[in-house]
């Protein structure tokens, strides 16, 4: 049963204390000039004297005159003024709050931006805002990531698109050249046509081959992957897929031995399986030494199966953390026999991971180890 991550929740502290902060000098302030008024309120004789005289002066009114504007429009309407003064005051007070919680949207709206436009500086928000900073920054960091990897894998592809243009060319000429050998002499001996004949049904092959790689490379792309699963013979798939590759297993001296109890079962999408098995087995003939045996182990453990293959010849720990990427060869010149797409591990590791398993790789200096972890039913991954 998959366990689920603890995810840490953000440290607000600081911003709650900027902000209880902001809340509080707002309150003294809105308490300082309710008291203000009301000083200003009691003391209003001496302020009407003052306003009195400021008309008399200002306005050239005489004092009776005076009096009377400020009895009319000011003192008798002294609660609407205070009213209205602090209905003011409140919203200018409020409008100072708000506009400190619209800086911190302020910051969070400019670092995105500097994501969207791909700016290469590091975010700064305010202290109290660290945490979405941090945030920001790793998001950062992931997207160049990813962008990275995108175009080194397109890269990837385009030299193995090139790779193959080429490889194709070579052995079309050859198909060419033998067809047209014996396209001129008809009368040529048996022997002799057989053999061109021969050799040119091996570069059709190849050439096939090359062509088969092409459309791997599209679909790996465009492909849509979907899991029919049901449980599967476990043995009889790896025993079977060893049959089948006996022949390249033969043509360099090497063996394939099955080490597995015949009742085990998986449970999963057995044609997807089928193909990362293969892929996995096809690396090691390809990879493995001379005349060497390659061992594939299956057992169960609880809900979960392990299926371990073993073949003699080691690879380097800087190509082991690589090979499961796409476009990805670990020999860095292709060979015009051996040399593929380098999307059947990639491939595999997806495959893998849509049944809920984990693929990974092992070397030492003598062995070369690739371990597939995969539910033995259902539900267990």
């Amino acid at each position: 049963m998959k366990t689920k991550r603890a995810i840490k929740k953000p440290d607000y502290s600081k911003l709650k204390r900027k902000l209880y902060l902001y809340i509080l000098v707002t309150i003294i302030a809105a308490i300082g000039f309710v008291l203000f008024l009301r000083f200003f309120i009691q003391q209003r004789a001496s302020v009407g004297d003052w306003i009195v005289s400021l008309l008399e002066h200002n306005f050239r009114l005489n004092h009776l005159l005076a009096l009377r504007v400020y009895h009319t429009a000011i003192h008798s309407n002294i609660a609407a003024f205070t009213y209205a003064a602090i209905g003011i005051s409140f919203l200018v007070l409020c409008r100072v709050l708000l506009s400190k919680f619209v800086k911190y949207f302020d910051e969070i709206h400019t670092g995105i931006d500097m994501l969207i436009r791909n700016e290469d500086k590091h975010i700064e928000l305010s202290p109290e805002m660290e945490f979405m900073e941090q945030k920001l920054n790793i998001l950062k960091q992931t997207l160049a990531k990813r962008e990275q990897d995108a175009k080194l894998a397109e890269q990837r592809k385009n030299d193995l698109v090139l790779y193959l243009a080429h490889d194709i060319k070579t052995p079309l000429t050859s198909v060419i050249g033998y067809l047209s050998l014996l396209h001129e002499a008809p009368d040529m001996p048996a022997e002799q046509k057989a053999k061109y004949v021969h050799i040119t049904l091996d570069k059709a092959y190849r050439i096939e081959q090359l062509i088969d790689e092409f459309f791997e490379i599209t679909r790996y792309n465009l492909q849509t992957m979907t899991l029919t699963k049901k449980n599967i013979d476990l043995y009889y798939m790896l025993a079977q897929m060893a049959d089948e590759f006996y022949p390249q297993l033969a043509a360099n001296g090497k063996n394939a031995l099955i080490h597995a109890p015949e009742d085990i079962t998986v449970f999963g999408d057995a044609d997807k399986l089928a193909r990362v098995f293969n892929n996995i087995l096809k690396n090691a003939v390809s990879y493995s030494d001379e005349n060497s045996v390659i061992d594939i182990t299956a057992d169960s453990s609880g809900d979960m199966a392990s299926i371990v293959f073993r073949s003699a010849g080691s690879i380097p720990k800087e190509k082991l953390a690589t090979i499961f990427e796409k476009f990805y060869r670990l020999d860095d010149a292709r060979s015009s026999h051996t040399g593929g797409a380098g999307l059947g591990l990639a491939i595999a590791k997806e495959i893998v991971i849509q049944h809920g398993g984990r693929i990974y790789a092992e070397s030492d200096d003598k062995y070369t180890t690739f371990t597939v972890d995969l539910p033995a039913q259902p539900n267990a991954g």
